[in-house]
């Protein structure tokens, strides 16, 4: 294998294609902070970085499906993110397109 070729990892692109259903998911449940958002996913595998999450919240907040409040936690500030309604939405219709793609794959 020429050392410009890499290795294809299926599951490991899928996970990081599927991040952003993670903090829509997790969102949609109760306000969050980063660093609590990322130990949550390392648990599951994903081993994200930061310089993968927090890109993708600054994104989400500032595309309106998430909003951020700054909270002082123990004389320090903490940025929550919480989903908006347009949040909302489009975390129904990604929910409708998972049940689909569930249903063609699985059963």
């Amino acid at each position: 294998m020429s050392p410009q070729i890499k290795s294809i990892n299926p599951l490991r692109r899928f996970q990081k294609s599927s991040i952003l259903i993670h903090i829509l998911y997790h969102a949609s449940k109760e306000p969050f902070y980063g660093s609590w958002l990322k130990n949550e996913l390392n648990i599951n595998d994903y081993n994200i970085s930061d310089g993968t999450l927090y890109p993708w919240l600054n994104r989400l907040t500032s595309s309106g499906f998430l909003s951020l409040e700054k909270r002082n936690v123990e004389g320090k500030i903490r940025k929550y993110y919480s989903i908006t309604e347009m949040g909302k939405t489009h975390f129904e219709k990604i929910k409708e397109y998972l049940k689909e793609l569930y249903n063609e794959v699985i059963e």
